[in-house]
């Protein structure tokens, strides 16, 4: 991630997000959540996985390079990044799932037409027969 950006444009970015981003990238839960996956999985570097967290939050980085970017620029091994992405995934994007949708123009795929479900069967009504002949007479 060699892009650069000023402080003006990170602004500008932030105040043409959903409400929903703005409230997450300064939310005390985010913050809480970064450090707690950095603390269960040994990171020291909690200011640079809030930074790309950050950026995913205002657009500047799609959700499915985040750990790809982990790998290259905190030089985390593969599974590692892949823990500590699939964690963020879960505790930050995911609850503001639909605004990054929006943002990153992501589509909500329905499902392809011509692909029909079968009803459920019917059950068939089973009338019994008006005398048991199996049973024997209760005395």
């Amino acid at each position: 991630m060699a892009e650069k950006y000023t402080q003006e444009q990170f602004w500008k970015l932030y105040e043409k997000l959903p409400q929903e981003l703005r409230d997450a990238i300064f939310s005390e839960e985010t913050s809480k959540n970064i450090w707690e996956i950095c603390e269960r999985n040994n990171i020291k570097e909690i200011s640079k996985i809030g930074k790309y967290t950050g950026r995913v939050l205002l657009g500047i980085l799609p959700p499915d390079e985040f750990q790809e970017t982990l790998e290259k620029e905190l030089k985390l091994k593969k599974d590692l990044a892949k823990k500590v992405a699939r964690e963020i995934n879960r505790f930050i994007f995911y609850p503001v799932k639909t605004s990054l949708e929006e943002i990153y123009k992501i589509p909500v795929v329905p499902p392809p037409a011509g692909l029909k479900v079968a009803p459920a069967p019917k059950e068939k009504s089973v009338t019994p027969p008006e005398k048991d002949i199996y049973r024997e007479p209760i005395e």
